[in-house]
């Protein structure tokens, strides 16, 4: 697997990106692993709290850069990502898994005996010519950062070399799913399936926390019971450790017409 040019360090010298035909705010490149400085920079961070428009604001970095927009919590009491447990050199390429094996190791890890894996959900049959997923994406960030960024404490943007959305975490190295899947890249590939299913984009991270825009989320009951299932072996916690302990309840009440999904490992 050929790596992309990381195009992170001309910013050392060249800070606002202007080379690069974007136009940053104040902002640092973080390099910090758990093993020490890495090679070369994982991400760019603004120095300011992000606010609804920013998001949209690095469009260009995205088109021009290859560089994807995510907003990360740095407030909380695990702070920043230059304190997070980062471990680049760990994971392997998203790429090289299957999704739906990664989500059957998992299922069979975490379900009760006499429960099989029901397999992938299919794509949901209502979409719209509208549903775009970096424009939901951008509509989902805006929501999140009203209001000072709502459940997340002092939210900044940052941006990351990857390939595609669902490759951030795994880019950065993030370790978030320890708990649950050492590999964050085989987690990635699952968000790499949900890209082309149900177009998701990785919109904020957290020390132990995700949330996803979904431009066609499930419509029907049995289309949300089934990617239940997913998000079951996907991330345990979220259903074992909820008001909504049943899939057929967190189905109903957390994906069923719902533009974001959120996942915590505990």
């Amino acid at each position: 697997m050929a790596t992309l040019p990381n195009p992170l360090p001309k910013l050392t010298t060249d800070p606002t990106g202007s080379a690069l035909g974007l136009h940053l705010p104040p902002g640092s490149l973080v390099d910090a692993t758990v093993d020490g400085p890495w090679h070369e920079p994982l991400l760019w961070l603004a120095d300011d709290m992000a606010a609804p428009g920013n998001w949209a604001a690095l469009e260009a970095a995205r088109r021009n850069a290859g560089l994807l927009p995510v907003v990360l919590e740095v407030g909380d009491r695990h702070g920043g990502p230059d304190v997070w447990d980062l471990l680049p050199g760990d994971m392997s390429y998203p790429g090289d898994h299957d999704a739906e094996e990664v989500l059957a190791d998992l299922w069979d890890e975490c379900a009760a005996d006499d429960e099989e894996w029901p397999g992938l959900a299919d794509t949901p049959a209502s979409t719209s010519a509208s549903d775009d997923p970096d424009t939901v994406a951008a509509e989902i960030a805006d929501t999140l950062l009203e209001a000072g960024g709502g459940p997340l404490k002092d939210p900044r943007l940052a941006l990351v070399p990857a390939r595609r959305s669902a490759d951030i975490p795994a880019a950065i190295g993030w370790t978030g799913p320890a708990n649950h899947e050492n590999d964050t890249a085989r987690l990635c590939a699952v968000l790499r399936s949900w890209e082309e299913r149900f177009g998701i984009r990785v919109v904020a991270l957290g020390f132990d926390h995700l949330l996803v825009s979904v431009a066609v989320p499930p419509t029907t009951l049995a289309e949300a019971e089934a990617v239940a299932a997913e998000h079951f072996a996907f991330c345990p916690d979220n259903i074992l450790q909820s008001s909504d302990p049943t899939l057929h309840a967190y189905a109903e009440r957390r994906l069923l017409n719902q533009p974001a999904w959120h996942f915590w490992w505990d």
